[in-house]
């Protein structure tokens, strides 16, 4: 209470924090209440440079997919970690943010990612005509082209994501953090009496024993200022596309009717949920797109040119979703390859006449070899500094496990639970690329699914 009423006063607080956590995205906001919820640690302090549950990072939405199903084996253990901790959250919050569905990994058979991805995450491979007598099934749904599998796995589902973000921030909050908006961190040093000091924007200074960083695209820049270490973390712009169910078929796309979420293995690599957060709508999407500067995004990959929506200034008596739909521009090639999957694979479901009904902007934190960078920035601040960063557009799902992860590295300098459960951290250290640009690309064996324009 000291600290939120000092903090209030505009001047920083001499509180000392036990852990001062910077982002307030999925990754920082699970760390803030990892941290608070621990038996070690009962001050802590989270900061987010903008509003909380803003739209400028890579956290917001309406929806994410959790799956285990991976070419890399490194990542089904934490999923499954995530699983169980989401679950306990939800059990201590008191209500749901995600909504458990069948997941459905498809591509071509010889696709080694996609093999890789059914044995680390013990998916089924599905003979033809299975599921046929079930209320939902994939030969009902897609038209899989001969030389094609498909595998389903039970560890699937639908997270809403802004409200799961105010569910950690909630849970936080209760638990005793102190919880900052507006409020942006410009540098980071440590004293000589060994504090970590945390500088803002505004001149405001506060005080811990230990920090974590999780500001997705801005990480490289933050941390090169106050470590001058070098995160090879790309910003890329990218598009959550929404898609219309054509007439009839809108139950048939739901989790009530058994849809699952699905990937698609191959050029391009097409990921999709069931329709849940907009009636009669699918999310389909492609992975990727171009490099961009978060602090100087093209927002006009959303203007709506032409088509239904164009008269948005005349008065409407109904919500009218294709509003959205853009013809061409900005954006295109991360919209044209989907619908053409589209009209490959679901022709009878989905309508891709006009393009997608609602195109959402996101951004991925992009690392070369698209695995994670959890780590202690080391140099002057040995293992009191620990960033999160580089989660690649696939990182969302694993949240509660890398908050988890990253308190337990601040407040105890290792990540017992991890070590628990089997999740490995060596393939997330930020020496992965010293001398080796690619980090884990050849280890991990498999070419990028994800396409950076």
């Amino acid at each position: 209470m000291a600290a939120a009423a000092a903090a209030a006063n505009g001047g920083g607080d001499a509180v000392v924090y036990d852990v001062i956590v910077v982002g307030a995205g999925i990754m920082g906001s699970c760390a803030a209440y990892a941290a608070a919820s621990s038996s070690s640690s009962s001050r802590v302090l989270l900061l987010e440079q903008f509003d909380l549950l803003h739209h400028r990072g890579s956290s917001h939405g309406e929806s994410r997919t959790i799956r285990a199903t991976y070419p890399q084996p490194h990542y089904p253990p934490m999923v499954r970690l995530a699983a169980r901790l989401w679950h306990d959250a939800q059990r201590d919050a008191g209500y749901t943010v995600l909504t458990p569905t069948p997941h459905l990994d498809m591509g071509p058979r010889d696709d080694a990612a996609l093999l890789a991805s059914i044995r680390n995450g013990g998916a089924v491979e599905l003979a033809a005509g299975d599921g046929d007598g079930e209320a939902w099934a994939p030969s009902r749904v897609f038209r899989i082209p001969e030389g094609w599998t498909a595998a389903r796995s039970e560890l699937g589902g639908v997270m809403k994501a802004t409200k799961a973000v105010a569910m950690f921030q909630a849970l936080a909050a209760r638990s005793g953090a102190v919880v900052r908006d507006r409020t942006e961190v410009v540098d980071v040093t440590k004293r000589g009496d060994g504090l970590i000091l945390v500088k803002t924007s505004t001149g405001e200074e506060f005080q811990g024993a230990k920090c974590i960083i999780t500001v997705g695209a801005w990480a490289s820049k933050l941390v090169k200022s106050v470590a001058g270490v070098d995160l090879p973390v790309t910003p890329l712009h990218t598009l959550i596309c929404y898609w219309k169910a054509k007439p009839g078929r809108e139950h048939e796309l739901t989790p009530e009717s058994g849809f699952p979420t699905f990937a698609s293995y191959g050029q391009p690599y097409i990921y999709s949920t069931p329709s849940m957060e907009f009636p009669g709508l699918i999310k389909i999407a492609t992975h990727g797109g171009p490099p961009c500067d978060p602090d100087s995004r093209d927002w006009l990959a959303g203007v709506v040119s032409g088509g239904a929506g164009a008269d948005l200034v005349e008065p409407v008596a109904r919500r009218d979703w294709l509003a959205g739909v853009v013809s061409g521009g900005a954006g295109a090639d991360l919209v044209e390859p989907v619908a053409r999957w589209i009209d490959e694979f679901m022709p009878d479901h989905v309508d891709t006449a006009g393009g997608p009904v609602i195109r959402q902007s996101c951004m991925y934190s992009m690392t070369p070899d698209e695995d994670f960078i959890i780590d202690f920035v080391g140099g002057d601040f040995g293992k009191d500094v620990v960033v999160g960063a580089g989660f690649s557009g696939h990182g969302f799902k694993m949240g509660p496990a890398v908050g988890r992860i990253l308190a337990e590295m601040a407040i105890d300098g290792e990540a017992r639970t991890a070590a628990e459960a089997g999740v490995e951290l060596r393939h997330f250290r930020i020496g992965r690329f010293e001398g080796n640009p690619e980090g884990n690309l050849a280890e991990n064996k498999f070419k990028s699914w994800l396409k950076i324009t």
